[in-house]
């Protein structure tokens, strides 16, 4: 029996977290520890990502929601910023031929408002040439801010009128990018950061947490099924006993 063959007779098929958010953190240190400019460790991620969602895919995973670029990462030099719009642009390009091709949803969540024209369109295309798929949900965070999710989701339901006793846990979730998605059962941060960093505030009220040390350009299906085998070791009493 074969490493890979090992590794799966770990993981109880009957109980796979529905929802797993993944952090993707570690690219720039990755390519930096190889003497290599931030935007190949970029590129190495998407590539990972390419990998990782194919994968949970094959596993049956419902959802996989990623953390592509934040709000603050408007921050970083606009040489950078611009390298990662291109690799945006590229990996869109690619994804409906590349991932929809595997009957993979693509969704974009976050505010799109920032992001050029041209973006913005290739956005559209790729979210409408999948959504007619039938297998995993990839949700790829751009321009997204857990806090700025939780903010514009307050202003949607003010504007549509909801009484203010009538709104509840359940009309905030319909307000939310991830509206239709099971909620986060498992969010995974590689790079050796222990923190969630505005990603996923609401949905990940009873998420179990996974960290590793490991880049994310490293992070490759051994770990994806460390993790998952780690949640399925965990008792989830909700606030129960």
């Amino acid at each position: 029996m074969g490493f890979w063959s090992r590794e799966k007779t770990n993981i109880d098929y009957t109980k796979l977290p529905r929802h797993i958010g993944v952090i993707m953190d570690g690219n720039g240190r990755w390519a930096k520890k190889r003497g290599l400019p931030r935007s190949m460790g970029h590129r190495y991620g998407a590539q990972t990502l390419k990998k990782i969602t194919l994968f949970c895919d094959e596993l049956g995973i419902e959802v996989l929601t990623v953390y592509a670029f934040s709000t603050e990462n408007w921050k970083r030099p606009k040489s950078e910023v611009d390298n990662l719009m291109s690799l945006l642009m590229e990996y869109l390009s690619n994804a409906e031929q590349e991932l929809g091709g595997k009957n993979v949803v693509i969704k974009i969540i976050g505010d799109l408002s920032s992001f050029s024209d041209e973006i913005r369109e290739q956005i559209n295309k790729t979210e409408k040439l999948t959504e007619k798929n039938t297998g995993m949900v990839l949700n790829i965070a751009l321009n997204y801010g857990g806090r700025d999710e939780i903010v514009n989701a307050v202003r949607a339901i003010v504007k549509s009128g909801i009484p203010a006793d009538s709104v509840n846990e359940d009309t905030v979730d319909k307000y939310l990018y991830t509206a239709g998605n099971p909620p986060v059962d498992l969010i995974i941060r590689p790079s050796g950061e222990c923190r969630l960093s505005n990603f996923l505030l609401w949905q990940c009220a009873y998420s179990e947490l996974w960290f590793s040390n490991v880049l994310w350009p490293d992070f490759d299906k051994k770990h994806m099924l460390r993790a998952i085998a780690d949640y399925q070791n965990r008792n989830r009493r909700y606030g129960g006993v």
